[in-house]
C-alpha cells in the first residue's frame, strides 16, 4: 500500500469519527444519545429522542462525511477515492473518540456510495424507502439496501468499488447482528418508537 492510500485511509478515517449524533443531541440539551433506546450515536437512535429535525441533521451530516472524504482525496488522486471513503466507513463504526464504539455506518455507507457511484445511491435509497414503507424497520431496509447495492455496483461501476462495497455491506451485516436477532424474534423496534 502507497502513502498516498494510506493517508487516504487516515483522513477519512479522521473525518468518519466525528460523531455528529453525539454532539448534536448533546448541543441540543438531550443529552447522551448513547443512554437511550438501542444506545447508538446514528441517526434511527437520535429519532428516538422524538427530536425528527436532529435525527435528520444527524443522517445528513453522518453521509456528508462520508461523500466529503471520497470527494476530497478523489480530486488530489483519484485513486485513493475508495480508500478514503472505506476510512470513513471504519471512523464511524470505530471513533477513537469514543473508545472505538460508534455507530452501525449506514449513513457513512451511503454518503460513501454518493461519492463513488451516484446513480447507484438512488437505488439504494429506493429500497431503503421502499422496505422502510412496507415494514417500519430501518434496519431491515438498511440490509436490504445493504443486500442490493454490491449486486448493482457489480453492473454499473468499477469492479474496485463494487468489491469496496461487498466488504462494507459485510461489516453493516456483522454490525446488525442484534438487529437481526430482533427482527427473528419480533422485538425490534420499529421506525419512529421511542426507547
Amino acid at each position: 500500500m502507497t502513502y498516498g492510500l494510506i493517508l487516504a485511509l487516515a483522513f477519512g478515517y479522521l473525518l468518519g469519527s466525528i460523531p455528529f449524533g453525539l454532539l448534536l443531541t448533546r448541543a441540543a440539551g438531550l443529552g447522551d444519545v448513547r443512554k437511550i433506546g438501542s444506545g447508538n450515536i446514528g441517526a434511527t437512535n437520535v429519532l428516538r429522542t422524538g427530536n425528527k429535525g436532529l435525527a435528520a441533521a444527524t443522517l445528513l451530516l453522518d453521509a456528508m462525511k462520508g461523500t466529503a472524504a471520497v470527494l476530497i482525496a478523489g480530486h488530489f488522486a483519484p485513486e485513493t477515492a475508495v480508500w478514503a471513503g472505506l476510512g470513513a466507513f471504519l471512523g464511524h463504526l470505530f471513533p477513537l473518540w469514543l473508545g472505538f464504539k460508534g455507530g452501525k455506518g449506514v449513513s457513512t455507507y451511503l454518503g460513501v456510495l454518493v461519492g463513488l457511484a451516484w446513480q447507484v445511491a438512488l437505488i439504494f435509497a429506493v429500497v431503503w424507502l421502499v422496505m422502510a414503507f412496507l415494514f417500519r424497520f430501518s434496519s431491515l431496509a438498511a440490509l436490504a439496501a445493504a443486500v442490493v447495492i454490491p449486486i448493482a455496483l457489480y453492473f454499473m461501476s468499477t469492479p474496485r468499488t463494487a468489491a469496496l462495497f461487498v466488504v462494507m455491506s459485510i461489516i453493516v451485516f456483522i454490525k446488525h447482528r442484534a438487529n437481526i436477532s430482533r427482527l427473528i424474534d419480533g422485538t425490534e423496534g420499529k421506525i419512529g418508537a421511542k426507547g
